[in-house]
């Protein structure tokens, strides 16, 4: 069951997120965190052994403050600690399951600038927590009952640092490549973000022969994501022309997300690689179901390529822990989203922007094509995307007039497009999503439907 996101107060749509060292990200509330995680876990265990649980980080500098916060949550409820430092949150999910710990924490805001950070949890499979999970949890860390459920001194935790995690990773991650190819010959340019991919991505091509001219791999503490990464990939795009290489690959500050751009320097984004990739595994029959689960954001041409194909599309909201919660349930094996999220199941449990690049470079090695060239399946209609910062997250349903003029609007696309609007779950903003033919239309739209939320909840 999927809950509202109104019914949560601390969880979004990916974990908790917000300005470190401010409510809800505070090292006391990190405590108590580890400490309802332990609880929770231990009553599912039993009395049989102690839980172990896999923390891991980005490059943020308060990831120290958090890491030993709920470090010191964690082993006062009698659980041990492994420690891997800086990796990609699909490293800890992928760790957390090799090494048969009970949990995996990842400490990192993502995307978002250094002053704010955040918390994932994921199970002992490496999935992300459900909802109802993270419901448990939360009503836990809120209540004063959590301050009185220490362990006797006799039965505390331990921590201890796992020196060989990067190396594990990188194996995992180079296996995924098909064993008869190689980069070699190839020249990418790589951006980290200056975040938690910064050492093993570069590693894993390199080791696989391509040439890496590096972005993004000097973290400071205080640079992930500034002017660097998949959401700011100008520099990218630049260094790709200037040193002619084959193709630029940028990730988030966690690594978990991926675009790229082609040979000439244009940004190819989540929805043509996941076109790519998905008439690959058709192609080889390999995509299981012959199903693609994207969200409500994907592009309307993607969805009409895949039906052209004989395939179905199944649509969920924004978030890859949606994606991946709808793949399991039906099956599947393939979907991501717009944004760069795309999750091959049958190698990992969470969007992997590392994985999904050599997914993508093995389809170059096979047919013997540039990306340019691979990119034209398809043709993205436009989209407009607008952001308008609110004061309230009020049910756009009791906004006034909102949906009078989300209707009008619908009739006037024709059916040639589509309207989206919903609360982002990390920051206080609507996202409004406009797409069709016609792009002056939808950009009319667009800011006609945001004017009004910015007038009734505009901050």
């Amino acid at each position: 069951m999927r809950l509202e996101e109104s019914s949560k107060r601390l969880f979004g749509t990916d974990g908790i997120r917000g300005v470190a060292n401010s409510d809800p990200m505070t090292p006391e509330m990190s405590l108590k965190l580890g400490k309802a995680l332990t609880y929770v876990l231990k009553r599912e265990i039993g009395d049989s052994k102690r839980p172990r649980i896999v923390i891991g980080k980005d490059t943020r500098l308060s990831g120290y403050m958090f890491e030993q916060a709920m470090s010191a949550g964690i082993i006062s409820m009698g659980a041990d600690v492994l420690l891997v430092g800086p990796l990609p949150t699909p490293a800890i999910s992928f760790l957390t399951a090799s090494m048969r710990a009970d949990a995996g924490i990842v400490i990192s805001a993502s995307h978002n600038p250094f002053v704010d950070n955040g918390i994932k949890l994921f199970d002992r499979f490496g999935f992300k927590l459900p909802d109802e999970k993270e419901l448990e949890i939360e009503e836990l860390v809120l209540s004063e009952k959590i301050n009185s459920l220490n362990v006797p001194s006799s039965d505390i935790g331990k921590a201890r640092r796992i020196d060989d995690a990067q190396g594990r990773y990188v194996v995992f991650v180079k296996n995924t490549f098909p064993k008869d190819l190689t980069l070699e010959g190839l020249r990418i340019v790589l951006d980290c973000a200056n975040g938690a991919a910064y050492k093993v991505s570069p590693v894993v091509f390199q080791e696989l022969g391509a040439e890496v001219i590096t972005i993004g791999v000097k973290p400071d503490g205080q640079n992930i994501n500034t002017d660097c990464g998949s959401i700011n990939p100008e520099l990218l795009k630049l260094r790709v022309k200037d040193t002619r290489s084959d193709l630029g690959i940028a990730l988030d500050g966690d690594a978990d997300r991926v675009i790229f751009c082609d040979e000439r320097g244009e940004e190819v984004d989540g929805d043509v690689i996941i076109a790519i990739t998905a008439d690959e595994l058709m192609n080889n029959n390999k995509l299981l179901k012959n199903t693609v689960v994207t969200t409500i954001m994907s592009n309307m041409s993607l969805e009409k390529f895949i039906r052209g194909k004989g395939g179905t599309v199944i649509r969920t909201p924004v978030g890859d822990r949606y994606i991946v919660e709808e793949m399991k349930v039906r099956g599947c094996n393939f979907g991501g989203e717009k944004s760069g999220h795309i999750i091959f199941l049958d190698h990992t449990t969470t969007g992997d922007g590392t994985l999904a690049a050599l997914q993508l470079l093995a389809v170059m090695r096979r047919k013997k094509k540039k990306l340019s060239e691979l990119a034209k399946i398809i043709q993205l209609y436009p989209q407009v995307l607008l952001n308008v910062k609110v004061r309230e997250k009020k049910p756009f349903q009791d906004i006034p007039q909102l949906q009078d003029l989300i209707l009008a609007a619908k009739r006037r696309l024709e059916e040639q497009g589509r309207i989206n609007i919903r609360y982002s779950g990390t920051e206080k903003l609507a996202r409004i999503m406009v797409e069709g033919e016609n792009e002056t239309l939808i950009r009319e739209i667009a800011e006609e439907i945001a004017s009004r939320i910015q007038q009734a909840i505009g901050e």
